[in-house]
């Protein structure tokens, strides 16, 4: 930690991904003493489907036309103006999106994002960061690093740390819920056949109807290549995601001569999803959850990016609503659980439950590609889905 750094601060975010970074941005006209912890140094791999969906553009413009437009000129990037779904006999359909889309590595668009925390806020930044325990009292909130250096303190802490979340262990502990779990596995590629800069490519298959094999195009000619699953059908078919993906890459019979002379740029790594779709607390005294650390990934498209930017967003506002009032206990801080609930949650619920009546069902899906070819019935399905 630089010695210029002070320990003690208003609010502490953990985590510099896009929900701590959406957050930093949101609280920059606060006047709070903001510190943004990460336990990587940026520019950092994150392991994801790189997909940038349009409402985490459409939430980060209404902070400020600035960031939209310094972001729209990030490269590496693919501009994804259409989505290709592949049902399990082979049938299709194809999705315009309206809002702007892109797929850039994480790598960057995460790098990028924390730029704009250090061009536009004054929050300070302390990378190689790890934290080894959170807790909080009648008084403060304290952060405690994993190199044994002082710790930190502030009024609230929110925990933006991702998947495997330390604030959310120490503060929220539950166990892991299969049903309410995804895993997945990625590589890039060069060289596919038959790909569009344009497309995200989505494959749902008759085995592994509970998740599904994808392609999206990231910039540069390479492709993210991915496959996941929600975990307790991982458990109950003892599937082993980077086997199956190579498996399908080399026999599916659209898949098998499109990779045939694919050049794989990067081992198959694996990542977890924690699924949206289930109320649970996000917020105790003195503390917040947002993103993935809040169980907000999209259980039907499997996204979290725009949910992890919009619930930093609103835990901003919760901050200023606890500065204004001097208010930082558990029945104040609840008022953020209502408000994702009411603007996150909802869809989340809706989409784990389609997600569950599609998971068995593969003649339902068929049945489903076919009938959305239809105008009318896109436009609800587009509706229903996101």
């Amino acid at each position: 930690m630089p010695h210029s750094a002070p320990l003690s601060y208003d609010v502490i975010l953990i985590g510099a991904g896009p929900a701590g970074a959406a957050c930093a941005l949101a609280l920059r006209h606060s006047g709070l003493r903001v510190a943004l912890l990460d336990k990587a140094r940026f520019p950092r791999d994150k392991v994801c489907g790189d997909a940038i969906p349009g409402p985490a553009l459409k939430a980060l413009r209404k902070l400020s036309e600035t960031f939209y437009e310094e972001l729209r000129a990030l490269q590496p990037r693919a501009d994804t103006q259409t989505s290709r779904l592949v049902a399990p006999d082979g049938g299709e359909a194809r999705v315009q999106w309206q809002l702007p889309t892109f797929s850039s590595p994480r790598q960057h668009f995460d790098h990028h994002l924390l730029n704009l925390v250090r061009r536009h806020t004054s929050t300070v930044i302390l990378e190689n960061y790890a934290v080894r325990d959170v807790h909080t009292d009648a008084h403060h909130a304290t952060v405690l690093p994993a190199d044994g250096s002082a710790p930190l303190t502030a009024a609230l802490v929110i925990g933006c740390d991702g998947a495997n979340s330390v604030a959310a262990r120490k503060l929220l502990p539950r166990p892991v819920d299969r049903n309410y779990n995804c895993a997945a596995v990625r590589a890039y590629y060069r060289g596919i056949q038959g790909t569009d800069e344009q497309t995200t490519e989505f494959f749902f298959l008759k085995e592994y109807l509970a998740g599904y094999l994808w392609i999206f195009p990231v910039g540069d000619g390479t492709c993210n290549v991915g496959f996941g699953m929600v975990s307790d059908q991982i458990a109950a078919g003892q599937v082993n995601l980077r086997d199956t993906m190579l498996e399908l890459l080399g026999r599916h019979p659209e898949l098998a001569p499109r990779f045939a002379r694919a050049e794989q740029l990067t081992p198959v790594v694996g990542f977890g999803l924690p699924l949206g779709g289930t109320p649970r607390p996000i917020s105790g005294p003195r503390f917040l959850l947002c993103g993935d650390a809040a169980s907000l990934i999209d259980p039907l498209q499997g996204h979290g990016i725009d949910t992890a930017i919009e619930s930093g967003i609103l835990a901003a506002a919760q901050v200023q609503r606890c500065f204004a009032k001097q208010e930082f206990g558990a029945a104040f801080v609840q008022q953020y659980d209502r408000e994702v609930e009411e603007n996150i949650g909802r869809k989340l619920t809706r989409s784990y439950r389609l997600m569950r009546f599609f998971a068995d069902k593969p003649w339902v899906v068929n049945a489903g590609f076919r009938v959305a070819r239809q105008p009318l019935v896109k436009k609800w399905l587009l509706k229903l889905v996101g």
